[in-house]
């Protein structure tokens, strides 16, 4: 049972092993790739009715541009198909969306539809749904460190919270719980500023097979937790 008052603020997922998916059952990685997208509405849904106040998603790696041509292109087309078809979905829930990452190296048609949605969804109130697209982590610091130069802000002025406004994610707080699907036990460049106290929580589940029980048993880890931040535990049972 899910403890009250005990829900993340901020949740980031990386949505890995969709391929794996597909190749287990003898279908083409495409398929697992359509099958997550799919996933993505339900974990949108659950999270939105715990209370959390920002789900982001590990959608596609600056470095997932290497995979094969005809792979990208497939997944730039069912990005388009998901954000069209969720657009309604996200109004009429009352969420916001945003992106981060480097979203000029999308497809024209593609950055002209997240715009749209953005300033659609820009004066909803509810969760914030954030789609990491074209990002890496050390890519956006590097990218926060550029505009730091820029602004002729002096060394002795910046500070951790001032940098902070500088990145893809300024205004959003940082990500309690990080989760990581298929089996794979790191973080793969996703949120390394914003996620250095985060919770992380890595299952065997492939993407595909994340279900709204699975979300449940990784925020039932994050409440059984301690979050220390560096300072002595205050737990009777603590060594």
């Amino acid at each position: 049972m899910l403890l009250t008052g005990r829900i993340p603020r901020h949740v980031g997922i990386i949505m890995d092993g969709n391929g794996r998916w597909a190749e287990l059952r003898g279908l083409p990685r495409i398929e697992g790739h359509r099958r997550g997208t799919e996933r993505v509405s339900e974990i949108l849904e659950v999270a939105a009715e715990l209370g959390v106040k920002a789900l982001t998603l590990y959608a596609f790696s600056l470095e997932n541009w290497q995979r094969p041509t005809s792979e990208v292109k497939t997944l730039m087309r069912l990005l388009e198909l998901h954000l069209k078809k969720e657009l309604p979905e996200l109004m009429a829930k009352d969420i916001v969306f945003k992106t981060i990452g480097d979203i000029w190296r999308l497809p024209g048609e593609i950055q002209a539809l997240i715009r749209e949605i953005e300033e659609k969804t820009a004066s909803n109130k509810g969760m914030a749904l954030v789609a990491a697209l074209s990002y890496s982590g050390r890519n956006e610091i590097l990218r926060a460190v550029k505009k730091v130069l820029y602004s002729g802000v002096r060394p002795e002025e910046l500070t951790e919270e001032s940098f902070g406004s500088y990145l893809d994610t300024a205004g959003l707080p940082a990500p309690d719980l990080i989760i990581r699907t298929s089996g794979e036990m790191r973080i793969s460049n996703f949120l390394l500023w914003q996620g250095a106290y985060s919770e992380l929580y890595f299952t065997d589940t492939l993407w595909p097979d994340f279900t709204k029980e699975e979300f449940f048993l990784a925020i039932q880890d994050y409440q059984q937790r301690e979050r220390r931040f560096g300072v002595i535990s205050t737990r009777r049972d603590a060594p």
